[in-house]
């Protein structure tokens, strides 16, 4: 079992100045006992947080007492994703508790491998209930058992430990193979320049000719003032 030493915290010290002096302001409360306000190594816990998860059982040593819990809930600065503050689920030993267990996909798909398909991760947690000493960090799943198209994993391939049951779905989809899609090249059709050309000069050619209409010829004009100055 995992354990971290804590101290009593008093609830008039500014949070800040703990955490500038290498503390973590925690919390822990459940199964009889009270909500108590605590600070852990923040170093410590970071280590402790990666190796046990929210799902494995960690004591708290706290003076001359120790508690039973799990990790219930991490808050983390926005900025910098570092711990700011902890909150401590605490368990009783001899009774069963409901939990997420996070998977860790292992092996290798023959179907992956020859280039059959690609494999879909459907589930990345299950949830499982054990007593406190049984849980399990995290639960393997083989996939080398996807060989074909048609095959997939559901929750009752997978091996659990001693003392665990699993209270997802047993015909629940963890994982499959889906085939794989050639990308088809999209076909740009060629741009014919000449006929672009040929289009801009008649559309000029027509211009022009109705200008001409607008206008009336140069000629007709002329021919028109010289009739009328013969009348007079």
């Amino acid at each position: 079992m995992f354990t971290i030493n804590a101290k009593r915290r008093d609830q008039g010290i500014d949070l800040d100045v703990i955490r500038k002096e290498g503390e973590l302001p925690a919390v822990f409360y459940g199964t009889g006992k009270a909500s108590t306000s605590i600070t852990i190594p923040t170093a410590a816990f970071k280590k402790l947080w990666r190796e046990a998860g929210e799902s494995s059982t960690i004591k708290i040593s706290l003076e001359k007492d120790n508690v039973d819990a799990l990790i219930h809930e991490v808050q983390v600065h926005p900025v910098t994703s570092e711990p700011i503050h902890v909150d401590f689920l605490v368990v009783d030993m001899n009774k069963k508790i409901k939990v997420k267990v996070p998977l860790e996909f292992e092996g290798i798909s023959d179907a992956v491998k020859n280039g059959l398909g690609n494999l879909v991760k459907v589930l990345f947690e299950i949830e499982i209930e054990a007593l406190p000493k049984d849980l399990p960090h995290d639960i393997a799943v083989d996939i080398s058992k996807l060989k074909t198209l048609e095959n997939n994993i559901v929750v009752s391939d997978i091996k659990l430990p001693n003392g665990v049951v699993a209270i997802t779905g047993a015909n629940e989809v963890v994982a499959s193979i889906v085939a794989q899609v050639e990308e088809k090249e999209e076909v740009v059709a060629p741009v014919d320049l000449s006929a672009i050309e040929v289009e801009k000069k008649g559309k000029k050619e027509e211009e022009g000719e109705t200008k001409s209409a607008e206008g009336g010829s140069p000629d007709a004009s002329t021919e028109a003032s010289r009739e009328k100055s013969e009348k007079k």
